[in-house]
């Protein structure tokens, strides 16, 4: 059986050092995606978005490994893009200050090259099937790019994350550069099982 693991492929996309920004180039990679409206922490809507992501994630992974492939591979993090409608450039004290139940968002995990259209609808039906997740209708299948980022490695609760929000913002704004596109996050930590101080949240930014 073949193993692919995405994390070590693109270490330098996901594994930043700890409180330093570096500079990556991201190209288009496909993506499991579904947006969404409100609040992250309150927002129903949000959760049923990630409990959608994952039961296709994780039907994917299983075809892969039992189906003629046979490759087996980790599922990816959950990602998140956020921004404010109207939004030109990313502020974060704009969003800090607008009611969180107008936060626009799209969450998404990262699939492997081999992972097709016929695969995604196939498993989504399987889903449907077994569940229905409420999330499934607005889960869809698309290919994200970036370019050219600043990231850094955040360690600590979600709500402490802005001086490292701060840090990345202005090792872009020193450098002679224009923050551009939508402030993107990476969750590596499962928050039901790592303590909040533990938690490793990757920051990134694309700028110009």
């Amino acid at each position: 059986m073949r193993k692919l693991d995405l994390r070590k492929q693109l270490k330098h996309l996901y594994q930043p050092p700890k409180k330093e920004v570096v500079v990556a180039d991201v190209p288009a990679m496909n993506f499991l995606m579904v947006d969404g409206v409100g609040d992250p922490s309150t927002s129903q809507e949000f959760q049923q978005a990630i409990e959608a992501l994952y039961s296709v994630a994780f039907t994917l992974k299983f075809t892969m490994k039992m189906g003629p492939a046979q490759v087996d591979y980790p599922v990816m993090p959950l990602e998140g893009l956020f921004w404010l409608e109207g939004m030109q450039e990313f502020d974060f004290e704009q969003l800090e200050q607008a009611d969180r139940s107008s936060w626009q968002w799209t969450l998404m995990v990262t699939q492997p090259d081999l992972i097709t259209q016929d695969l995604v609808d196939a498993a989504i039906a399987q889903v449907r099937e077994k569940k229905d997740p409420p999330g499934l209708a607005r889960l869809r299948f698309d290919s994200f790019a970036e370019g050219r980022c600043a990231q850094i490695m955040h360690l600590g609760p979600y709500s402490e994350e802005r001086p490292t929000i701060e840090q990345l913002h202005a090792f872009i704004k020193e450098g002679g550069h224009r923050l551009r596109g939508k402030h993107h996050e990476i969750y590596l930590s499962d928050p039901k099982r790592t303590k909040p101080e533990n938690l490793k949240t990757i920051i990134r930014q694309p700028f110009e």
